[in-house]
Formats: C-alpha cells, sequence, structure tokens
C-alpha cells in the first residue's frame, strides 16, 4: 500500500471519561485519549519507586486476576508499589474488556532518556500508553503528516527537516496522567495509517515512568 500525504480522514477522541477509551473502534478515530488526572497518593508512590530505584525495565504477560500481586511482588513488596499495582491492575481489567482479552502484554519502564525519538508508527493493533511521571509522548494528527517521510525515507533526515510535518505547533502532547489508545498498522483496515508518534526528549533529573499494554502474539493472531 503507497503511503499517501496529508490526508484528513482520521481524527481523534479526547474525554475526562474512561468511556472515550471505546472511541477507538470508530474507523475514523486513530487515537482516543482519557484525560485523567492522577491521585496524589498515587503521585506520591510513583515518585518513591522512582527515586529508590535506579533502573526500572518490567516486561511481564499478566492477567486481570494476577497483575495486582505479580506487580506489587516485582515492585518491591511495598505500599508505594501496591498502590501503583492497583491503578494499573484497573488499567488491565479496561484494556482486557474493551478488546476481550485474556492477557496483556506489559512493559513499565524508567526512562532518563527519549527511548523512540523518532515519529513513527507501531506494528500492532491497538497499543495503550500512559505516562506516571514526567513528560508524555507526542502524536500528529493525520492531516498534519506527509506519510512519504516516514522511517528509512526520511534518509536520517530529522524529522523537522524532513518534511514529514510542517509547524513544531503541529506536534500534540501527551500529559502525566493521560491513558491513550494508539491504532496501530495491524488493526484491521488501517493499514497505511497507524497512529504517528514518538516518545518525548527526557531533561536532566526528570524521568519518566512509562506503561505499555499491547495484545500477545496469540491474540495478534487470531
Amino acid at each position: 500500500m503507497t503511503a499517501q500525504p496529508f490526508t484528513q480522514s482520521l481524527s481523534f477522541s479526547r474525554g475526562q471519561s474512561p468511556m472515550t477509551l471505546a472511541d477507538i473502534y470508530q474507523d475514523e478515530i486513530n487515537i482516543a485519549i482519557w484525560e485523567r488526572s492522577l491521585h496524589p497518593e498515587l503521585v506520591r508512590a510513583v515518585s518513591t519507586i522512582l527515586t529508590s530505584t535506579s533502573t526500572l525495565n518490567l516486561a511481564c504477560t499478566v492477567s486481570v486476576s494476577n497483575c495486582v500481586d505479580t506487580l506489587t511482588k516485582e515492585l518491591g513488596g511495598d505500599a508505594p508499589a501496591h498502590r501503583l499495582a492497583r491503578d494499573i491492575g484497573n488499567l488491565v481489567d479496561m484494556y482486557c474488556c474493551l478488546f476481550d482479552l485474556d492477557v496483556v502484554a506489559l512493559r513499565l519502564t524508567k526512562l532518563d532518556r527519549a527511548m523512540c525519538p523518532k515519529f513513527h508508527v507501531d506494528h500492532v493493533p491497538a497499543r495503550l500508553v500512559t505516562t506516571y511521571q514526567g513528560v508524555g509522548s507526542e502524536w500528529l494528527e493525520n492531516w498534519a503528516v506527509d506519510r512519504r517521510r516516514l522511517g528509512r525515507a526520511s534518509a536520517g533526515i530529522p524529522d523537522d527537516q524532513s518534511g514529514l510535518y510542517g509547524q513544531h505547533h503541529d506536534i500534540q502532547k501527551l500529559v502525566a496522567g493521560d491513558v491513550a489508545l494508539l491504532k496501530g498498522e495491524r488493526w484491521i483496515g488501517n493499514e497505511g495509517r497507524g497512529i504517528v508518534h514518538r516518545s518525548p526528549a527526557v531533561a536532566d533529573g526528570e524521568p519518566r515512568l512509562l506503561l505499555t499494554f499491547d495484545f500477545t502474539e496469540s491474540d495478534e493472531a487470531s
């Protein structure tokens, strides 16, 4: 399929209710964003976890029934670990319910630099992304993207010089607490139209805590 530049057929949805995430099933929606505020107790728990560990790169497959216990143990077994694990458990429940899944491929990572600094698309059906602390992910509305400049087609030229997008103010940003569903290339009927996004630059001394969910390989194949 040949990528088309600056098409306007895709859009986004955002709102302060978790029900907004269900909008990802609409054909024209490429990213659905639940704008939520983190509870102060959760914010303190996350801060405690990040200051107590130099590295955190947790990748595991969890179900609704075992998520909280698994993550509490992996994060140290104390009260802050349990508080964060309970919040993640709620998100796992929502993700599994929304997509009729039994398990979720989960990754929880402390970042002190941009993990994927160039704009790209994900070759997945639908990825959940949320940042518990630090700057949020960046994305582009479909009308602002020339997909012919993605990946190798940019010939190594930085995104802000390659013509991938027009102006810096075209870049949209999530904030800490936002829960976003990003429709990828493997969503049925979305080939060549996955949401274009990237990791943000991370300032010194201001690490991110990033959580992502994906389908497992068996779910993608079914």
